[in-house]
């Protein structure tokens, strides 16, 4: 019996021998009880998840990163590959522009020789493929970035954001309707008939929590809970889950986050809210940037808000603008405005430039499109 698949040919197939395209028949006969449940995988997923199945064979040395100052999509996609890659043969390292985020650092309990973000430099340069989760441009990357474009090795990309991407060529896993990476790395799985044990669960479960604003978010569909209970199934505790991400925070956090809330401006006006981080607050109260994540929810939860906004500073002297919205608003095109991106209704940007200048220019732009 032939391939279950064809094997897609691209330049990027040079240093990636073709290997055998075998699934597991427990994955074909699963498909229809998939469907049944809700949890089939689309045409489109599945050729994506074929193409980055054909890349992957025993042995090889495989390089998983994400975007700087990675979130809880991103750590818990990473990891959750990571484990899965090791069922197959395949010596997989997590190599990261930023340190791996502490509020995170609990999905690495057990095998924090995974992170091998120190040496991330040599580990992409000696890597027969590049992984990149949760984005699709070189510039998000940070230092990394040019290590990436210059690397031998095919880059596979796995993400659900609106972007046409500046990765070299490899095979492609996108789809922005999914509501997180790790919904898509679910899919993969699926796909591969490999085994989503707890460890694989928890990292694919935290992607979608946090992505999804704890199941609140428009990106939350039905398909979304019906994972989640798949992997809620899996012998998850989400109690414990919750506790992990959102109910271990430091008391430097909240201090932090006290100070933030006192710079709120609300214009009624043009419906728009926004807060600063002040300079310094980080290193004042002993927090790590990855702890900022949510900050901006609050912003976006006052009533009559449509848009919300976060400035921070950035050690390369850059400004930090997070955008949220409600309803029909699209913030990703404000985004755009100044060379950032992401979803419809979470997006962000770095410019350079003086925060005073940095504000006086994006809220301009926001109140030119804040609903009146």
């Amino acid at each position: 019996m032939g391939p279950a698949c064809p094997v897609q040919q691209g330049p990027w197939l040079s240093r990636v021998h073709r290997p055998r395209c075998t699934f597991p028949s427990m994955a074909r006969t699963r498909s229809t009880s998939d469907r049944r449940r809700g949890l089939g995988v689309s045409a489109s997923r599945r050729r994506g998840a074929k193409h980055l199945i054909e890349a992957l064979r025993p042995r090889l040395r495989v390089a998983l990163t994400t975007h700087v100052n990675a979130d809880g999509d991103g750590s818990g996609s990473e990891v959750s590959l990571w484990y899965l890659l090791q069922q197959v043969g395949i010596t997989a390292s997590i190599v990261n522009p930023t340190p791996f985020p502490n509020r995170y650092r609990f999905l690495l309990e057990g095998i924090e020789q995974a992170d091998r973000s120190k040496d991330a430099v040599k580990e992409l340069q000696r890597a027969d493929l590049i992984v990149v989760l949760d984005i699709a441009d070189l510039g998000r990357l940070g230092h990394l970035g040019r290590v990436v474009a210059d690397a031998k090795a095919p880059v596979a990309c796995i993400d659900h954001h609106l972007s046409d991407g500046t990765l070299p060529p490899g095979p492609r896993l996108v789809d922005a309707a999914a509501c997180a990476t790790g919904e898509l790395v679910y899919d993969l799985a699926r796909v591969a008939g490999w085994d989503i044990d707890r460890q694989v669960a928890r990292g694919i479960y935290v992607a979608l929590l946090t992505d999804t604003g704890g199941f609140r978010f428009s990106n939350t569909s039905s398909r979304t809970l019906r994972v989640a209970s798949d992997l809620l199934d899996r012998g998850l505790s989400a109690e414990q889950v919750y506790h992990d991400v959102y109910a271990s925070e430091s008391e430097g956090k909240i201090r932090m986050l006290a100070e933030v809330l006192q710079t709120l401006v609300v214009e009624p006006d043009h419906r728009l809210a926004w807060v600063t981080v002040p300079p310094g607050a980080l290193e004042r109260h002993g927090i790590e940037a990855d702890e900022l994540e949510g900050v901006v929810e609050f912003a976006r939860s006052v009533r009559g808000v449509t848009m919300a906004i976060l400035f921070r500073e950035l050690a390369n002297g850059r400004i930090k603008v997070s955008f949220r919205s409600v309803g029909d608003l699209d913030v990703a095109a404000l985004a755009e405005q100044f060379g950032g991106g992401g979803h419809r209704r979470a997006a962000g940007a770095s410019l350079p430039g003086t925060l005073p200048d940095v504000q006086d220019l994006v809220l301009a732009a926001a109140r030119s499109v804040a609903r009146p």
